[in-house]
């Protein structure tokens, strides 16, 4: 069977439409895993008894599990053990597995930029009497949001790109839509090539916006570096 450009070419607007759900399973999880990876984060640098050992126990199996296998866990798994989970849905699902998987990651991207500070630049503000929370809010913060945009970034991209496990719990998204046109057509190349290319550009356009981002937050530091 011959390639079928024209076809593919077809199937870009019945993809596309569902590129919604993509990016808002992929940005809600983003957020969530940003805040959970601060918070993590935060309890390992300070290594919390009891909280510290149960948190490194949960990092291990975010990290050592397959995202494919987190995913089914949360939504086949949990309401079997606890029937009251079964009312939440297969978006709900992946949210929230893909949010604490890379939260297991980001936390050791944030917890490694707050080390990259020097902390006598903390132990300056607090003697030219500012509160800790000034101190964290103009001085730190900025430093450890320079340092983490570009892994951080990174694992956005990615989270898009995993939003794609979607599908096989449900959810009816771009890989989805995929699917059921090339069990149709038996078109597979054609249809998974589409929705391939789809991912392409946004994962472009992300790391796009992402330079321009990481551009922006180093404009102070070179003017700095000029002087």
């Amino acid at each position: 069977m011959n390639f079928d450009f024209q076809y593919m070419l077809s199937l870009f607007p019945r993809i596309i439409e569902f590129l919604p759900i993509v990016l808002y399973m992929g940005t809600l999880s983003f957020l969530l895993a940003i805040v959970f990876g601060m918070i993590f984060a935060v309890i390992i640098n300070n290594k919390y008894p009891v909280l510290y050992q149960i948190l490194m126990v949960i990092i291990s199996y975010f990290r050592g599990i397959p995202t494919l296998i987190q995913i089914f866990i949360f939504y086949f798994g949990l309401p079997q053990l606890f029937p009251s989970l079964s009312s939440i849905d297969a978006v709900t699902a992946v949210i929230i597995a893909l949010s604490l998987r890379n939260a297991a990651y980001l936390s050791e991207v944030f917890r490694s930029a707050f080390l990259a500070v020097d902390k006598g630049q903390y132990e300056a503000c607090i003697s030219v009497n500012m509160t800790k929370w000034q101190a964290l809010r103009t001085v730190i913060l900025p430093q450890v949001t320079r340092i983490a945009i570009p892994p951080t970034g990174n694992y956005y991209i990615m989270m898009i790109k995993d939003t794609s496990l979607a599908f096989t719990i449900g959810v009816v998204d771009m890989m989805a839509r995929a699917k059921l046109e090339a069990a149709v057509t038996f078109k597979f190349l054609e249809a998974y090539l589409m929705v391939g290319v789809i991912y392409w550009v946004i994962s472009a356009v992300l790391q796009f916006l992402q330079s321009k981002l990481e551009a922006y937050v180093e404009k102070p530091y070179k003017k700095e570096a000029a002087k």
